[in-house]
């Protein structure tokens, strides 16, 4: 964090975080004109343990109506008292109504807020203790030194390494069952331990997950797998009784069977190959993707230790899972494309034309992303990740796109321009079957790929075609 603001907590020396300076601006005009204005939430907790902190918040007694006179190019458009206010380049700092809860009747969202006062009010609706610190001071309060919030001993959970809901936990899940997941998600995050009495109350609460909307399950499986080991996360929803409502078709994986070797179930296989791939490809969401749903359609398709098309299936069952977590069409499109292809099933018999249609049918962006996936599940199955000549078909493919091979209509010689000016062939389904036929010829026999050569095909094919035709039509004559 550069420059900013540094601060001393009054009640013990220890140094707090310093703040960033396209914050510093705002909480300068909110004392100044008067008002409490402290930094808190998951900034201000990741800044405390070293983590990167982004996505600065502020909380203040100034209400949505006076942060609009003070920032006039804020933006504020809900009920709860957020405004957004630009700071910098292209930064926005939510600053947020000091507030108390009300009833929360549908496990998601408070029935209506009430604005507060008191900086502790604020924090005390919060859902764990170390999202329950703020620093900043009121307005009549010394400039040359901030106030360190911490009434719920955030601090010390945070140096344990301890994940804690503030107050009662069992009434934090009841309130929103998002808090559930959130849990979870943050306790993988940073390595924290969940305290046994949340722990027992996430149990309790586990029921309630299934009102969590599906777009928030995506944003923070997102969160989930972009840790080093996503697995744990993933064994600790199993554990407390929310993998079943959140993901119904990853519970249905476990105590499945599948021969990968004792006590390895197909939920284990899942696991195995899902921090395999975070291993080959850290950070690769896309991947964890395809890796955490590869084997979705095995439960479904199971029979006699075979899961005959569970490629096909998954593909399927997975693409209206992320359509339902919205997660972009061009990231949900590339996770299907992985999941249907995933059983490549190479032999090093295969020819040169047999790699090439698995180029052209799976394509060329695809294809690396697909042999790491498979490398993964090779490890999730016991077994060396280049098993089943996973390298040597790497560099075939390298081998077969270095000599520029073509792979798509595009690298066709001819058009349909072409098929029309010197065939007379119309444009429709017939110029696209015959196009069809074309490329899956010079796939075959790239030196074919010449205009004058594959033209004679066409005509010797719409000759053949008219023949049989007229053939048939003689048949009937008699």
């Amino acid at each position: 964090m550069g420059g900013g603001v540094d601060a001393a907590s009054p009640q013990d020396g220890i140094v707090a975080p310093s703040i960033p300076e396209h914050v510093t601006p705002i909480l300068a005009r909110l004392w100044s004109s008067g008002h409490a204005a402290y930094v808190v939430g998951g900034a201000l907790r990741d800044a405390f343990i070293g983590r990167p902190a982004t996505d600065w918040d502020v909380a203040t007694d100034a209400r949505p109506d006076r942060l609009l006179a003070l920032f006039p190019d804020a933006h504020y458009e809900n009920r709860f008292g957020t405004v957004q206010v630009p700071a910098g380049d292209r930064e926005i700092v939510e600053v947020t109504t000091f507030r108390r809860d009300m009833a929360y009747r549908d496990h998601r969202r408070p029935d209506h807020v009430e604005f507060s006062d008191s900086i502790a009010e604020d924090l005390a609706r919060r859902d764990f203790t170390v999202n329950a610190i703020a620093l900043g001071r009121t307005a009549e309060a010394p400039a040359a030194l901030l106030e360190l919030v911490d009434p719920f001993d955030g601090r010390a959970d945070l140096t344990a390494r301890r994940l804690r809901a503030v107050g009662v936990p069992e009434e934090r899940f009841e309130e929103d069952a998002l808090r559930l997941l959130r849990a979870v998600r943050l306790a993988t995050q940073l390595g924290f331990v969940i305290d046994p009495m949340t722990l027992t109350a996430m149990r309790s609460a586990a029921p309630h997950a299934t009102t969590i909307s599906p777009e928030r399950v995506g944003q923070e499986l997102r969160k989930m797998l972009a840790v080093p080991e996503p697995s744990g996360g993933f064994r600790m929803l199993a554990e407390t009784g929310l993998l079943a409502p959140i993901f119904p078709l990853l519970a249905q994986q476990i105590g499945l069977e599948q021969r990968k070797g004792p006590g390895v179930d197909l939920w284990e296989h899942t696991l195995r190959t899902l921090d395999a791939a975070a291993r080959l490809a850290p950070g690769d969401i896309t991947l964890a993707l395809a890796a955490l749903l590869h084997d979705v359609g095995k439960p479904e398709t199971a029979g006699d230790g075979h899961f005959i098309g569970h490629d096909v299936v998954g593909a399927h069952r997975a693409a209206g899972l992320l359509r339902r977590m919205a997660v972009p069409r061009r990231e949900a499109d590339a996770v299907v494309d992985l999941v249907r292809w995933h059983m490549v099933g190479y032999r090093s018999q295969w020819t040169d034309a047999a790699v090439r249609r698995l180029i052209q049918k799976v394509g060329r962006d695809t294809l690396p992303r697909l042999l790491t996936l498979c490398e993964a599940d090779n490890i999730g199955s016991g077994k060396p990740g280049d098993s089943g000549g996973i390298d040597e078909l790497r560099a075939r493919i390298a081998a077969e796109l270095e000599r520029g091979v073509p792979l798509t209509l595009r690298d066709l010689a001819v058009d349909g321009d072409d098929l029309q000016e010197s065939c007379g062939v119309a444009p429709g389904p017939l110029m696209g079957s015959l196009l069809d036929r074309l490329l899956e010829a010079v796939i075959a026999d790239p030196a074919r790929n010449e205009r004058e050569t594959l033209l004679a095909d066409v005509r010797s094919w719409l000759a053949v075609d008219a023949d049989s035709s007229g053939t048939q039509a003689g048949s009937g004559d008699r």
